[in-house]
């Protein structure tokens, strides 16, 4: 039986965001202020090549293939695809990254990370839903700010216009690419009610009824931290990387979790439920984002 394409792009992509992680200490070695937490800093820095490819490919995408704004379930172009199955290829590398270095009582996020591959992989081996994979993947475009963010803080750069020209970015990009697309996928699944099983519209409604108020907590957080007097404490925390293991994963797969709730909508190929989709309005994952 020969093997799915999907799957070979999947295997190869697991294996050279690997070999990128085992080798990002020294294309980019961590200062004093990170040694301490190594493996955290080639996450961030991994996560991030995977956010500017991903962000980027999705965002090309929707620009050079406009049916998929308009069937998200049925089209399925090669470039596509194949950026899809890469993600799911980061998504495995990742959930093995974090399975080898993380402490089991800090890891319950990892099993999120399961519906996240298999809702991807479902998109790669059944050549539909690539559309609202891409959506998924519109949100790396923040991402790429929540990721130098986190290693500006991890370098002790706080205080550098850097930081703040990264701050101020990063805000925006989260206002047009998290929390826009949460009221888009509220108002998708209202308007396409009917046309979705009563199970999955009933998980999808209780899915934003829950991510909705994370997405703005860790909104406030941003704002209180980077724009507004931080104690010392909550600054020093910060720059240590600390966090407990919900905001760890919320900042980090809270987006890319929303996915299993429209991937499972019943459509026939070829026919589109919601064709006025704006592309500025993704969805997606955050990797390696610490608040």
């Amino acid at each position: 039986m020969a093997v799915s394409p999907g799957l070979l792009v999947v295997a190869g992509s697991f294996a050279a965001f690997r070999l990128l992680n085992r080798g990002l200490e020294r294309l980019v070695p961590p200062p004093p202020s990170a040694r301490r937490n190594r493996w955290k800093w080639r996450n961030i820095w991994t996560s991030l090549a995977h956010s500017v490819l991903s962000g980027g490919g999705a965002l090309a995408g929707f620009c050079l293939h406009p049916g998929l704004s308009e069937d998200m379930v049925g089209t399925h172009p090669p470039g596509a695809h194949s950026l899809v199955a890469v993600s799911v290829g980061y998504f495995l590398e990742d959930f093995v990254d974090m399975l080898c270095n993380q402490k089991l009582h800090q890891s319950w996020e990892l099993l999120f990370h399961h519906s996240v591959i298999v809702c991807f992989g479902t998109a790669v081996l059944l050549h539909q839903y690539i559309g609202f994979a891409l959506v998924a993947l519109l949100v790396e475009i923040n991402s790429i700010f929540l990721h130098l963010r986190q290693i500006l803080l991890m370098a002790n750069l706080v205080h550098t216009p850097c930081y703040r020209l990264n701050s101020i970015i990063n805000l925006g990009t989260y206002v047009v690419f998290r929390i826009a697309t949460l009221a888009w996928m509220t108002r998708w699944l209202f308007l396409n009610r009917e046309n979705v099983p009563l199970a999955t519209y009933s998980i999808g409604t209780v899915g934003m009824a829950i991510m909705t108020p994370m997405n703005i907590i860790l909104f406030y957080r941003l704002l209180r931290s980077d724009f507004f007097k931080s104690t010392t404490a909550e600054m020093r925390r910060e720059q240590k990387g600390a966090a407990s293991p919900l905001l760890f994963w919320t900042a980090k797969h809270h987006g890319v979790c929303l996915t299993p709730l429209v991937l499972q909508c019943s459509s026939p190929r070829g026919t589109a439920l919601n064709p006025a989709f704006p592309v500025a309005s993704p969805m997606g994952e955050a990797p390696g984002f610490t608040l």
